[in-house]
Order: structure tokens, then C-alpha cells, then sequence
């Protein structure tokens, strides 16, 4: 299968990469996460522990790894209009707590709604360009608090 562009000759802008680092335990960071995701305007209807489900099924092993699976209800009911409701395969926007070490967990996020105008999915590009923007202005904020 070929794509159409070289994924590693984009800038991480291009797909909403955003991350930081945050010093304190795992629980308390998913706890911090989810408070300012929700201060922000993101509700959280999913979140799970791939690295629990992982180490209990296939014995993986793996450090501490947690998805908070935030979505903000008015922008998702945009995006599904902006991208004739496609763009619920990638949702909810997930923000990824990763344990780095005991006291060292890294907070990462990729804007699903910047892939989703990669990939192709907008049927209304105005709208679309107005949704990155309002989403990633949430998003910013998110990281902006957690960087305090």
C-alpha cells in the first residue's frame, strides 16, 4: 500500500502533535489530565489501560499506559457534519498518559481532526478549518494548564 505523501517528511504541526511531561506518579497525572480535560471543555466517555489489558492477555509486560479518550460534544457534532460523519472513526481524541519513570509521565496528544483533513475527510473545508482551530485552541489550553 502506498500513501500518497511521506508520513515522515511531515511536520508534527501538520498532525496536531503535542506533548509534555509532567513529575508525579501515574495515577495522579490521569487524574490531572482528566481535571483540566474537563476544565477545558472535554468530557472523558472512555478511558482504559492498554498497558493493564496487555500485561493480563498476552503477558506483554508493559511501563504504565493510559488513554483518556476526551471529546467535546458540539465540536464532535461539527466534525461529523464537516466530513459526512466519517470522521467517527477516529474519535474520541485521546490523550495519552505514559509512564516514563515512577515520577516522570508524559502527556501526548495528536489532533484527530488535522488527520482527518489529511486524510481527506471534509466535505466542508471552511468548516473544517474552523474546527482545527477551535479544537486546537481547547488543546492548547490543555497543555498550556498542564505545563503550569
Amino acid at each position: 500500500m502506498t500513501i500518497p505523501f511521506d508520513p515522515h517528511e511531515l511536520d508534527p504541526e501538520e498532525y496536531g502533535e503535542t506533548q509534555t511531561t509532567l513529575e508525579t506518579d501515574h495515577e495522579s497525572a490521569i487524574e490531572r489530565v482528566r481535571e483540566v480535560c474537563l476544565d477545558e471543555g472535554f468530557g472523558i466517555p472512555v478511558e482504559f489501560s492498554p498497558s493493564d489489558m496487555l500485561n493480563e492477555k498476552v503477558d506483554a509486560d508493559r511501563d504504565p499506559y493510559y488513554v483518556l479518550g476526551a471529546c467535546n460534544p458540539e465540536m464532535a457534532n461539527r466534525a461529523l457534519d464537516a466530513t459526512d460523519e466519517r470522521i467517527g472513526a477516529l474519535f474520541p481524541c485521546n490523550m495519552i498518559v505514559r509512564q516514563e519513570s515512577p515520577d516522570e509521565q508524559v502527556v501526548y496528544h495528536v489532533s484527530i481532526m488535522k488527520i482527518a483533513r489529511l486524510l481527506g475527510l471534509p466535505t466542508d473545508d471552511e468548516e473544517m478549518d474552523a474546527i482545527i482551530g477551535d479544537t486546537g485552541e481547547m488543546v492548547d489550553a490543555v497543555f498550556a494548564e498542564l505545563e503550569k
